[in-house]
């Protein structure tokens, strides 16, 4: 399904992208993330993972990501989202 709604909310385009972690790492416990918490250290994202959230947000969001911006943190991708929208 896609998000084609333009001026989405942080907290849709949240929501949007836990269900995207998900669908990446199924096991993933999103209970505590929150815009402060690091891809790398607390979710534990490697490259791969990133490759196919990037792909996934791609389709959700209906948007395109850059090669040129590196993300650290989940409040990082929210607002890139938001900027496309």
């Amino acid at each position: 399904m896609h998000e084609t709604k333009t001026n989405m909310t942080q907290e849709e385009i949240f929501a949007g992208l836990k269900e995207v972690l998900l669908q990446v790492k199924p096991n993933m416990d999103l209970s505590n993330v929150g815009r402060e918490s690091s891809l790398i250290n607390d979710l534990g994202i490697d490259s791969l993972s990133m490759f196919l959230i990037s792909l996934g947000c791609e389709t959700k969001f209906d948007m395109k990501f850059s090669n040129d911006k590196p993300f650290l943190t989940v409040g990082e991708v929210i607002d890139y989202i938001a900027a496309q929208k």
